[in-house]
């Protein structure tokens, strides 16, 4: 028969669990808004410096030449911030999931 202590332990597992995933999520959330908001203002960036480039071009050529060199830079660095904020994802499902590992592990059934 389970007892009133094993109940009460079992009810502060799960909130320490809970808690502490919760707080990782948080700061994954925290990370993954930097990551953004870094990813934005270097877009930003890069618009405006390719702007400035293409109000100073006298010809339709460099004109062609700094519009293609920009669209290779910025699909470059898109790619490059997508990867890195999947990650980011990926690594915050892990780490919001792991305290919660040991909690399921227990109501798992063995094979």
């Amino acid at each position: 028969m389970v007892n009133v202590e094993e109940i009460q332990k079992y009810g502060k597992e799960q909130f320490d669990a809970a808690v502490a995933s919760a707080n990782t999520f948080s700061s994954g959330l925290q990370t993954l808004a930097t990551a953004y908001g870094d990813y934005a203002k270097k877009s930003f960036e890069d618009t405006k410096l390719f702007a400035e480039k293409l109000s100073g071009v006298k010809s339709l050529d460099k004109a062609i030449e700094v519009q293609t060199e920009f669209a290779k830079s910025t699909y470059e660095t898109f790619v490059a911030e997508s990867q890195k904020i999947g990650a980011l994802y990926t690594d915050l499902a892990k780490q919001a999931y792991k305290p919660l590992e040991g909690l399921v592990a227990k109501f798992t059934p063995a094979h």
